[in-house]
This record gives structure tokens, C-alpha cells and sequence, in this order.
């Protein structure tokens, strides 16, 4: 006979399995938060330092532009003014595609949490098989 605080045949194998689900399933949440909160502190602090850098490389710029074009004011205005203008396009396009390099590069929020789960299934459907 079974001991009474343990419930046998289906049922119990059933409790069992929901309890393990269960916390499978509150430990995969704990990572997805942790990850989610590593990967907003990392999100704030590249817009921070994009923020300073666009605010400082911009004064830069204008400064070295309103330089380029007084130097060629008298001689070359129209040539100054149209080669700091393509100057400027032909680095916004290099940060463009550099970006998109980047997004495809980076890995995808919450891989870890992914995997971990796909190891789940994986273990709960071995662990369902085996015991058939």
C-alpha cells in the first residue's frame, strides 16, 4: 500500500509532472528577468553614450564645416558647401549600413531563456518516453 502522503498510479505521476513543470517554469521566468533587466541596463547605457557622442561629434562637425566654407568663401564657396554636404551624406550612409550590420549581428533578447527552455522540452519529452 502506498504511503498516505504520496498519491500513486496517474494521478500521482501527474501531480508530479505539474510540480516539476511548475518549476521549470518559475525558474525559466527568473531568467527571463534577469536577462530582461541586463539587457534594458545595457539598452540605457548605449543611449546615454549615443546621446553624447551625437551632441559632441555634431558641434565638431558644424564647427569644422563653418571652417571648411569660410576658408573657400572668396575662391570656392559652392564647391566647399557641396563637398561638406557630400561629406556629410556618405558618413550618414556608412552609419547606416554599419547599424544594420549590426542588428543582424546581434545575438536575440533572451537567448538564454530560449535555450534553456527548448532543454526542458527536450528533458520532459525523453523523461515521458522513457517511462512509457
Amino acid at each position: 500500500m502506498p504511503g498516505a502522503g504520496a498519491p500513486s498510479g496517474l494521478r500521482g505521476a501527474l501531480a508530479r509532472l505539474a510540480a516539476v513543470s511548475l518549476g521549470f517554469a518559475r525558474t525559466r521566468l527568473e531568467l527571463a528577468s534577469v536577462e530582461f533587466t541586463e539587457e534594458r541596463e545595457r539598452t540605457q547605457d548605449r543611449l546615454v553614450l549615443l546621446a553624447v557622442a551625437i551632441v559632441a561629434f555634431a558641434f565638431a562637425l558644424l564647427a569644422a564645416s563653418a571652417f571648411v566654407v569660410v576658408w573657400f568663401w572668396d575662391t570656392q564657396r559652392l564647391p566647399a558647401i557641396a563637398g561638406v554636404a557630400i561629406f556629410y551624406l556618405v558618413i550618414g550612409g556608412l552609419a547606416v549600413w554599419r547599424l544594420a550590420a549590426a542588428r543582424r549581428d546581434d545575438p536575440s533578447p533572451f537567448a538564454g531563456t530560449l535555450a534553456e527552455l527548448e532543454r526542458d522540452r527536450e528533458w520532459l519529452l525523453r523523461r515521458i518516453g522513457g517511462d512509457e
